[in-house]
């Protein structure tokens, strides 16, 4: 088994096309391809962070100003000392 690294560049189609010297002829091969950005892809809306996509908090900071958000009153629950499990 031998491993081949690469590095690609995938056009607009988003179709990667791949030729890969192998130095082996008339043989039967099992090819395993992981796809993974480079370090320095620079992709549009990529996820930063925790996964928040690129300009998330600036576009969204203050949305609802204008629309304060009013919570419902939860209601009275029962005891649930009166629930305990056998």
């Amino acid at each position: 088994m031998e491993t081949i690294t690469i590095n690609s560049h995938v056009g607009q189609d988003g179709i990667l096309h791949l030729d890969i010297p192998v130095n082996i002829s008339n043989a039967d091969l099992t090819v395993t391809i992981i796809v993974k950005p480079s370090d320095n892809s620079q992709q549009e809306n990529k996820p930063k962070g925790k996964g928040w996509p690129a300009n998330f908090f600036e576009e969204t900071s203050g949305c609802l100003k204008d629309t304060p958000l009013v919570i419902d009153s939860e209601g009275v629950f029962e005891d649930l000392e009166d629930f305990k499990l056998s």
